[in-house]
């Protein structure tokens, strides 16, 4: 039975493919950057956007957006060329990835946000590192640098935080909404980030935030709630304002 075409729009994907029998298919250093090299150069050629990746030894991690309908090519490309790259140099023969790539379309602020985090901290879950910005093989550290890659430079972190490394570094290191990721579990078989105590009580936040009397009593519970866990998305969206505002708010008041 031939396989279904998959249905491609214009929009956000996050990306998944992993070595066939989950094997190791970054072994050194040269092959992470041969990865990462085919794919700005692609990413060039069929006018994607790379919002986010992290490439971990047995699978990869992509958050990118399109503008037609060329995802599948897109990454038949990538994958088959880093396959022949794989086998020809450590001298196998056969499919190196599990299947077609999986992916799932994006269409809540929310989720993205939640991607954006989960994909970063996937080596601090996976505990190889400390510090996620001490990761070579994904795109968190050149945000945190002064000259940003060109194939990132339309990424969704450069465009909103622009040159402010400190909101980046702040962003970045935010603990996930557990609700979202949840719904994201569920959707897509991902596994559980790190850092997550308990579901955050939404009604319960949402009564704190609208019963404020003025503007500096509301600046001020949104920093106590952010001290008690709770995220700067999840306080932006009840309160109908940007993220980069509550970061502001933050930012200004904290001790």
């Amino acid at each position: 039975m031939p396989r279904k075409p998959r249905i491609e729009i214009a929009g956000f994907y996050h990306i998944i493919n992993r070595g066939v029998e989950q094997r190791v298919v970054f072994k050194a250093n040269e092959d992470y950057n041969f990865f990462l090299e085919q794919l700005a150069i692609l990413a060039k050629s069929f006018h994607i956007t790379i919002h986010n990746y992290c490439l971990m030894n047995n699978h990869y991690h992509l958050l990118i957006e399109t503008r037609g309908e060329n995802l599948s090519k897109f990454m038949r490309q990538l994958n088959g060329i880093y396959a022949i790259y794989f086998n020809k140099k450590y001298k196998r023969s056969g499919h190196l990835w599990q299947g077609r790539f999986k992916s799932w379309y994006i269409i809540d602020e929310a989720y993205l946000y939640t991607l954006i985090l989960y994909i970063e901290q996937n080596p601090l879950k996976a505990k190889i590192v400390k510090d996620i910005t001490d990761y070579p093989y994904s795109s968190c550290h050149y945000f945190l640098e002064e000259n940003i890659p060109a194939f990132l430079k339309d990424s969704w972190i450069a465009t909103n935080y622009k040159d402010d490394k400190n909101a980046i570094k702040e962003f970045l290191n935010s603990i996930v909404d557990t609700s979202v990721l949840q719904e994201l579990k569920t959707a897509s078989s991902l596994v559980e980030a790190p850092n997550i105590d308990k579901k955050p009580n939404v009604e319960k936040l949402r009564k704190i935030l609208l019963n404020t009397k003025n503007i500096k009593e509301r600046n001020e519970l949104i920093v106590k709630c952010y001290n008690e866990g709770y995220s700067q998305h999840m306080m932006a969206k009840i309160l109908n304002i940007s993220q980069s505002a509550i970061y502001g708010v933050i930012k200004r008041n904290k001790k």
